[in-house]
């Protein structure tokens, strides 16, 4: 424990507050459970990242405190030490504090960590799960994550790897009959690519990129995996890759895209990289 953290301890008063850790869900504020829309609305104060929709940044009550603690262009991220010093400085003020992240925030949302830094405090909190990215934005792209026909098994990966640190068993990630769901992963497209291929996935492997997935902005690029590096390019973050020829069925499942978005298909496979 810093220093810091025990003269909190120290300090903590009678009147401690709560911390809530809130899933906001992939970004249709209507996918928001009904608890979540409740605490929300009681927060005092709100302390929410980047994949928070701005519709349901729209809908915090003017009442309370927010503050963002996510990536805005040219700055990098509020540190993770910097988050939990302000989720115990609120709760230790008697504040109702609600940790709002996109999704699910057990499902690469750091939710963990930030519940265990309240526990020196002696802080009370709670967990109010959200619709992950991979089952909100599949289901609106029109894309089932398993498939009797494709995929009997499904499974998320974090696209955040780092050089040299590599943990990720491929061999186990390019069997058949399987979907893979790599979330952040834009930016590591080369790497995802020609480690499926070097295991054995084959190029010409049924892919899409859901970018901005449940919201009005949303679109689907579907293609190969020989085309991954070429999709991601042309896609923005957030956005999730799906391998797996369950991706497929997006072209008549659509049916978000029908409504008011363009799902973008690469008609003829480029050329497949050795």
């Amino acid at each position: 424990m810093s220093q810091q953290d025990a003269f909190y301890t120290l300090l903590t008063p009678k009147n401690v507050g709560k911390v809530i850790l809130v899933g906001a869900g992939p970004g249709d504020p209507d996918l928001l459970t009904v608890k979540a829309m409740r605490l929300i609305q009681q927060a005092d104060v709100i302390i929410y990242d980047r994949l928070v929709s701005d519709e349901i940044i729209a809908i915090f009550p003017p009442h309370c405190q927010s503050i963002f603690v996510g990536k805005e262009a040219g700055n990098h991220c509020v540190p993770q030490q910097q988050i939990n010093s302000l989720l115990v400085k609120h709760a230790l003020a008697g504040k109702q504090v609600v940790r709002l992240k996109g999704g699910d925030p057990f499902i690469f949302g750091r939710g963990g960590e930030e519940l265990e830094a309240l526990l020196p405090f002696n802080i009370p909190f709670e967990v109010v799960p959200g619709i992950t990215a991979a089952s909100g934005c599949a289901a609106y792209a029109g894309i089932p994550l398993t498939h009797r026909d494709h995929a009997q098994s499904v499974q998320f990966i974090t696209g955040h790897l780092k050089q040299g640190q590599d943990q990720i068993d491929w061999l186990s990630l390019a069997r058949a009959k399987h979907t893979l769901v790599f979330y952040m992963g834009l930016n590591q497209s080369s790497v995802i690519r020609h480690k499926l291929s070097a295991y054995g996935m084959s190029l010409a492997t049924p892919i899409a990129i859901v970018e901005r997935g449940t919201t009005a902005q949303q679109r689907v690029l579907t293609g190969e995996l020989a085309q991954l590096e070429t999709l991601a390019k042309q896609a923005a973050s957030p956005a999730l890759i799906i391998i797996g020829s369950v991706t497929l069925l997006s072209q008549q499942l659509n049916w978000f895209s029908q409504l008011e978005n363009t799902v973008i298909n690469i008609e003829q496979p480029l050329q497949c990289y050795s």
